[in-house]
């Protein structure tokens, strides 16, 4: 290096990109509750439906994240299935139910 030079240090490396937000807490629960309303609780349906339904509106509004978006859509895909098995599965009872009431009072007679 000649003497007239001075030394200079590079510039900073340039910040980190910040972190996405996080999904929000109710787009998580609408999943969870859209989960165990097809595998085995079929009345947590139709709340996983309302509540993944309120998450896309707060999302397409801007008070929630738009990170959540994905876990809001299948909470409200998995909620309406759930809800249909439940219907399905109400009237199926209810209709087995009633047969079976109607046997009994057909064979007594």
């Amino acid at each position: 290096m000649e003497p007239n030079q001075s030394w200079t240090p590079p510039p900073p490396s340039p910040p980190p990109p910040p972190a996405p937000p996080a999904s929000s807490s109710q787009a998580v629960t609408a999943l969870v509750l859209g989960i165990l309303g097809v595998v085995c609780c079929g009345l947590l349906a139709p709340i996983a439906w309302y509540l993944g339904n309120q998450e896309l509106q707060a999302i397409r509004q801007g008070r929630a994240p738009a990170s959540g978006e994905g876990l809001a859509k299948a909470a409200q895909i998995l909620g309406i299935i759930g809800t249909i098995l439940l219907v399905l599965t109400t009237l199926w009872v209810f209709f087995a139910g009633g047969m079976a009431i109607l046997q009994g009072i057909a064979a007594n007679q």
